[in-house]
């Protein structure tokens, strides 16, 4: 892969007359710019999906795709990959230029033009592009979670991720599913030297076989009245940052044979196009299967693990890090506390104790799902233990939580079990209370409670 150095902006001049296109695209060679230039709006759709360009010069008036309507679909792109637009025109006017504005065009500069107007345009423009790409990079990191932990496999997992931060090998990352592999992911991201890129993700479990390909590598299509439909696809989203396949290993043979190519050759063919598009992206695959059975079952490339696998990393179940439950525990707990507006809450030593003893099979999504819905459920701020909803499923258990019940009859009477004693702890044991918060006859809940094996002390 080629790094990301830093480069001469570069410029798309698009103009259906051919002197305009060579004056001014041999100017701006001269002030500085790197600069390509097209007659149609065909022409440029198709330049800006194969290439990253910080600002197109586009004329409104051509043949068949207009000015206009290039701008409205620029803005589609993403914001890293959004080039800033200056609109020229012969014989505009005041609603052509206000138009244009609203559509996102940064300026609007009539012919006859002058290489000094268009200069200091030109890099306002492209200078304004920059602090959004930056602002959105910001929205974020902001955004981001935290990876917590100071045990000593996730201490480790951290040392290995700074050694490679600058690096530009393929990462593949192993987890069991709710371990926070994306989380990984993007951290990696945002300490390398791709971090002002964009990161772009695909689930590959999540999409179904025949869409897959066209949201990787986008698809070229003509719509019933002619004008062409287009997608980028996420893997040129992803151009100049880091492109993250979640769940590899959940790819179809043919989807796999795609992407061995498109990483061999850092270029790929757009379903239904003629023409490839050019891409500079740093790979980061996760899977929560072992890919070298899958190999041996013929489920997965081996050549496809080979190009991914050059630096492995693993991120440890939540069962191997038990001293790490408390702080990620209450992390959350004070998430959703935040989240929903409600009082602050706190863990006793006693639920701090059943939640270091449970086997976490769902690991920290399961953890994090859990101390929303205490959030959501529990009035009071005190949790204690038998207000968590663990079941059985302590550590050193084979067996996973929903195991614990014999039935989803087994699984609603503890609901309702935990619901109903968490009634009557806000009503201070008081039945006939409890009764009208649950929505039920006294005489229905005392019934309900000796089903349930709940004593009135309770």
């Amino acid at each position: 892969m080629t790094s990301t150095a830093i480069r001469l902006p570069r410029t798309l001049v698009v103009d259906d007359e051919a002197a305009i296109r060579q004056s001014l695209c041999g100017a701006l060679q001269d002030e500085g710019y790197e600069c390509k230039a097209v007659s149609t709006g065909e022409e440029c759709l198709a330049e800006l999906e194969r290439f990253t360009y910080d600002a197109v010069l586009l004329d409104i008036w051509m043949p068949g795709l207009d000015g206009l309507d290039i701008l409205a679909r620029i803005q589609d792109f993403p914001v890293a990959g959004r080039p800033a637009v200056i609109m020229i025109s012969g014989h505009g006017n005041i609603e052509t230029a206000v138009r244009a504005t609203k559509l996102g065009a940064f300026d609007f500069v009539e012919k006859p033009l002058t290489i000094d107007r268009v200069s200091v345009v030109l890099k306002n423009a492209i200078n304004q592009r920059r602090m959004q790409v930056e602002i959105e990079l910001l929205r974020e990191e902001d955004g981001a979670p935290e990876i917590l932990g100071n045990s000593v496999p996730m201490r480790a997992l951290r040392q290995q991720m700074k050694l490679m931060a600058a690096s530009n090998g393929r990462v593949l990352i192993y987890g069991e599913s709710g371990t926070g592999k994306e989380l990984v992911a993007r951290a990696i991201h945002r300490a390398s030297l791709r971090a002002e890129g964009p990161f772009v993700e695909v689930n590959c479990a999540a999409l179904p076989e025949d869409l897959i390909e066209s949201e990787l590598f986008g698809h070229r299509r003509v719509n019933l009245d002619g004008t062409p439909a287009i997608k980028i696809g996420k893997m040129q989203k992803a151009h100049g940052g880091t492109f993250f396949l979640d769940e590899v290993g959940d790819m179809s043979l043919k989807t796999q044979s795609k992407v061995l190519r498109a990483l061999d050759e850092h270029r790929f063919e757009p379903v239904g196009a003629s023409q490839s598009v050019q891409v500079d992206v740093r790979v980061i695959a996760a899977t929560n299967k072992n890919l070298e059975k899958e190999i041996e079952r013929g489920n997965f490339r081996e050549d496809l693990f080979y190009r991914l696998n050059v630096i492995p990393f693993t991120v440890p179940p939540l069962r191997e890090r038990e001293e790490d439950i408390p702080q990620l525990a209450n992390y959350f707990l004070r998430e959703f506390v935040t989240a929903y507006g409600r009082k602050p809450k706190e863990l006793s030593s006693d639920a701090i104790d059943a939640l270091t003893a449970y086997h976490w099979p769902g690991n920290i999504r399961e953890l994090r799902n859990l101390m929303e819905r205490i959030v959501i459920l529990h009035p009071l701020p005190r949790i204690e233990a038998r207000h968590l909803p663990l079941g059985t499923a302590k550590r050193g258990s084979a067996g996973r939580a929903h195991e614990a019940f014999g039935s989803l009859h087994d699984v609603k009477e503890a609901a309702e079990r935990d619901y109903i004693l968490l009634k009557l702890e806000e009503t201070a044991g008081n039945v006939t209370r409890a009764a009208e918060l649950l929505g039920l006859e006294r005489s229905n809940l005392y019934r309900k409670m000796k089903s349930l094996g709940i004593q009135g002390k309770e």
